[in-house]
This record gives C-alpha cells, sequence and structure tokens, in this order.
C-alpha cells in the first residue's frame, strides 16, 4: 500500500543517516583559506590607498607651504632613513621570494604604524587627530591580515615585535620644519609602500587559486 511504501522508506531514510559516519569525509581545502586571505588583504590594501590620497593632502595642508605644493621635492635627509623605504630596486624586489615580501611588508607596515601613532599624538586640530587615529586602525588591520596570509601559506612571522620608532633619549628634530619634513617623508615612503603591496598581493592572488571548494576523501576505517 501507500502508507506501507512510505514508512519503508522513512525506515531506510533513518537507517542510511544513522551510518554516515562510516562514510568517507568530504573536507575543504586548506587552500581555500589562503586565497581569501590574499584577496582581502589586496582589497584592504586598495582601500588604504585611496583613504591616505584624502589624508595626505589633508595632513600636508595642515603642514602648510612648501610642504603642500604639488611640485614640492625634496631629498630625502639622514633623519628619515629610520623610516622604512620603499625606494628598492622593482628588478630586485620581484626577484625576492613571496615569503621574503611578505615578511618585508609585515616589518615595513609594523614599524610605519608606529611613527604614524606617534604623529597622531602631536597633531593639534581634532578633525586631523580623528583621521589619523582612523588610518592607524586600518593599517593595524592590514598588519594583522598580512600576518593571516603568512600563515594561511605557512610561512613563520618575523621574529620580534616592532620597536618604538626611536629609543627613549633620542634626538628630536632641532626646528620645526625638519620635524615637517619628517612627517612629509613619512606619508610619501607610506605612499610608495601601499601602491607596491598592491601589486605584490595581485601577483600573490592570482598564484593561489581564488575561493574555489576543492573537496579531499579521508580513508576512514570501516
Amino acid at each position: 500500500s501507500p502508507t506501507g511504501d512510505s514508512w519503508g522508506i522513512f525506515t531506510f531514510l533513518c537507517a542510511a543517516l544513522c551510518n554516515l559516519p562510516a562514510l568517507p569525509a568530504l573536507n575543504c581545502s586548506e587552500e581555500l583559506g589562503a586565497g581569501q586571505s590574499i584577496q582581502q588583504t589586496y582589497d584592504l590594501t586598495r582601500y588604504l590607498e585611496h583613504q591616505l590620497r584624502t589624508l595626505a593632502g589633508t595632513y600636508l595642508n595642515y603642514l602648510g607651504p612648501p610642504f603642500n605644493e604639488p611640485d614640492f621635492n625634496p631629498p630625502r635627509l639622514a633623519r628619515a632613513e629610520r623610516v622604512p623605504s620603499a625606494t628598492v630596486d622593482l628588478d630586485l624586489w620581484r626577484g625576492l621570494t613571496d615569503n621574503a615580501r611578505l615578511a618585508a611588508n609585515y616589518r615595513a607596515y609594523s614599524r610605519l604604524l608606529c611613527y604614524l601613532r606617534v604623529l597622531d599624538s602631536q597633531v593639534g586640530t581634532a578633525e586631523l587627530r580623528h583621521r589619523l587615529a582612523h588610518f592607524c586602525a586600518s593599517l593595524q588591520g592590514l598588519v594583522l591580515s598580512i600576518g593571516g596570509v603568512m600563515s594561511s601559506l605557512g610561512y613563520p612571522l618575523p621574529a620580534g615585535p616592532a620597536g618604538p620608532p626611536a629609543p627613549p633619549g633620542a634626538p628630536t628634530a632641532p626646528n620645526d620644519f625638519l620635524k615637517k619634513m619628517d612627517d612629509f617623508w613619512l606619508l610619501k615612503e607610506l605612499q610608495t609602500w601601499l601602491w607596491r603591496s598592491a601589486k605584490d598581493f595581485n601577483r600573490l592572488k592570482k598564484k593561489v587559486p581564488p575561493a574555489v571548494v576543492t573537496l579531499r576523501l579521508e580513508a576512514r576505517e570501516f
């Protein structure tokens, strides 16, 4: 009868469900996480590029002339060498391993973040402090995101935390102009780092497949 057939089908399904643990399990590949992490880091880098364009213009106007003039292009002073420089030969940079580039990005943004936080504490206007604090929070997210990419690819994080931008007792800028020059170079180097990092993560995401589900069978004893 139809009722008997329905009961038989129901009994069969219950028995099948009870025996599911004995079947091979389907698990997602770990490569999925790496692809997503790289894509998110690339998107965050591009967002920070856009955010910095507005912030840099506002901050340079705060510094005043000649720093906010479009053709102002001073030589880099020895004082600014403490800021991690992105002016590395592109062929040399591309010749590095993925691990080495990721580690360099991680270290650089950790140090740049320290400088920006000092900058934030010294700014005289509430609006600019708010913008700097928001940017620092985004940059902290980028540092964590790069660390996540390295972990997902099996790379260790660089040893030792990034220290403060200067040791206690280090001399400050001898005058206001040189202090502004330090700030100018900090923003300039940060722009170059973000521009290059966007290219790095764009190339890296082409190496690692995007969010495609890969299934793997795990053998189990019956």
